[in-house]
């Protein structure tokens, strides 16, 4: 896609605080503020902006243990990948999902409250998955970059 300086501008503003008006959005971008209107109802609807979402810090709700499994299957047939992705939609702990090339089919990014919970989780939801051949876990001993802004 190409885009303007000035809409660049704007969507970084906007994935750094979408609680930002439309005229701070638009003060910000160096845009009128309709015509800021304008773009942000047209990303919106061409599905550049998927959503607007508040980020919560994990170590204050209790979801501070995070931990990445590679995940290898034990069947790859369509019913298997289908129980499979089910899987990790309905379940919250798991916020990302990976599909790879390498020895793993997958990685998952996973947040649970401590070690046992995560075991927990591990035991009785991955494992118990038939489509789940193999699981390898890796805790993250410490978070050096988050963000969710995409570069522009």
């Amino acid at each position: 896609m190409d885009l303007s300086h000035q809409e660049k501008v704007l969507l970084r503003e906007i994935q750094r605080d979408a609680s930002l008006s439309v005229t701070e959005l638009a003060e910000r971008s160096g845009m009128a503020q309709s015509t800021a209107w304008r773009r942000l109802q047209d990303f919106e609807a061409r599905g550049v902006i998927r959503g607007r979402v508040v980020l919560l810090d994990p170590d204050k709700i209790d979801a501070g243990f995070c931990v990445f499994a590679n995940v290898t299957l034990a069947d790859h047939s369509e019913q298997a990948i289908a129980k499979f992705d089910s899987l990790v939609k309905n379940h919250a702990e798991i916020q990302e999902c990976h599909k790879l090339t390498g020895s793993a089919d997958y990685i998952l990014k996973i947040r649970t409250r401590d070690v046992a919970a995560y075991e927990d989780f591990m035991t009785h939801n991955l494992l118990r998955n038939p489509s789940v051949g193999a699981v390898a876990s890796s805790v993250s001993l410490k978070q050096l970059k988050s963000t969710t802004e995409l570069p522009l």
